[in-house]
This record gives C-alpha cells, structure tokens and sequence, in this order.
C-alpha cells in the first residue's frame, strides 16, 4: 500500500479506537492514540504526566486568560501545538493510523490522508460503555446524560482548535456505523482504503 495516513475520529462508546486498532493490524500499518502522547512528551519537553492531564482539553475563558496575562499560552495550547507538530512528522514518515486528537484538521492540508467518523446508535453506545469499558456513570446510571458530556467535550476540544465542526459530513471519506460490529466495520474501512489508493 502506498503512503496513507488513516484519522478516525469517533462518537464516545461506538468503538472508534477498536476499529482504529483492527484496521491498523490488517493493513499492517502503524497505531497512534495513547501512544502519541509518550511522543509529545519527547517532542515537546514536558513531562509525559504532565501531556496526560493536558491532553484534548478545551483552554479555560477569555477572562481567564486575560487574568493571567496574553503573554503565557495555556497548557492545553502548548499541548496541542506539540501534538500537531508531532502528528505532521508521522504523516511525513509513515503509514499510520491516528485516533482523535483532531488529526484530520491538523493534516488537512495534506494529500494521501483518509479521514474516518465512526458512529453508533445511542443504545448500543450506553451498552459497549458500561458492559464492555466498565465505566460508572455520572450521574448514577444516567448513562445517556454521560454520553452526552462526554462527546459535548471531544465536540468542544475540536471546535476550540479548528475551523470546522466536529462530525461534519463533508470532513470525512467515510462514516460507518459501528452496528455491524467491530471486526466488520474495520474490514469495511479496509476495503475503502484499499480501494482509495489503487490496491
């Protein structure tokens, strides 16, 4: 397969990262998520603690940031800056697969990038969530109202960085519902792929 860079961007609890992961290993590419951040940490400097707690968090308020002065960035800025700066050079090295992180606006500007969404119905979510990740939810067992906070924050954490709305269509080669199943959805996105570069 020639060069492609693979972003899946993904709905809390449809399994976004489980497909990212399957589809990585039947391409026989490389895998980013978690593991991004032990590279940011290197890139950047900070402490690989330090890039976990800062990780995909939205910057405080205007006011906040006028309190404490327009010359210091905050850290989740600094965390991203590193972030985009070491997604880049992955593009420019490797095939790979990269979940999250707004991988797709950072290398929107690039050719041979293949953007994913995956999605999945509300109910099928709350049940991979608290069944399959053992997740509480907070509120106590209000599971659609801790859904709906955690994508309202990956929602909010794109659309302080980009210029584009998070789950828009037209930002992405593919969509699958992840209804079908993991193993299905990552062989469908395969054969996407496999057709988009000529294979």
């Amino acid at each position: 397969m020639k060069k492609t860079v693979i972003t899946v961007s993904r709905e809390y609890g449809s399994g976004g990262r489980l497909i990212a992961r399957k589809l990585a290993d039947e391409l026989g590419i490389g895998f980013y998520d978690g593991e991004l951040l032990s590279l940011v940490a290197k890139e950047s400097g900070y402490t690989e603690e330090f890039v976990r707690r800062n990780d995909q968090k939205k910057t405080q308020s205007l006011l906040y940031h006028l309190y404490i002065g327009s010359q210091i960035l905050p850290a989740s800025d600094m965390i991203f800056i590193a972030q985009s700066r070491v997604i880049k050079d992955l593009y420019s090295k490797e095939s790979c697969v990269i979940v999250g992180r707004c991988a797709d606006y950072v290398l929107r500007d690039c050719p041979d990038v293949i953007n994913v969404f995956i999605t999945a119905p509300l109910e099928s979510r709350i049940v991979r969530v608290r069944d399959e990740y053992g997740e509480i939810a907070e509120p106590a067992d209000n599971y659609k109202a801790y859904l709906n906070k955690k994508d309202k924050n990956r929602i909010a954490y794109y659309n302080y960085f980009a210029d584009d709305a998070w789950g828009k269509v037209q930002t992405y080669d593919i969509s699958v519902n992840s209804d079908i199943g993991i193993d299905k959805s990552a062989d469908l996105i395969a054969r996407y792929i496999r057709a988009r570069v000529g294979e």
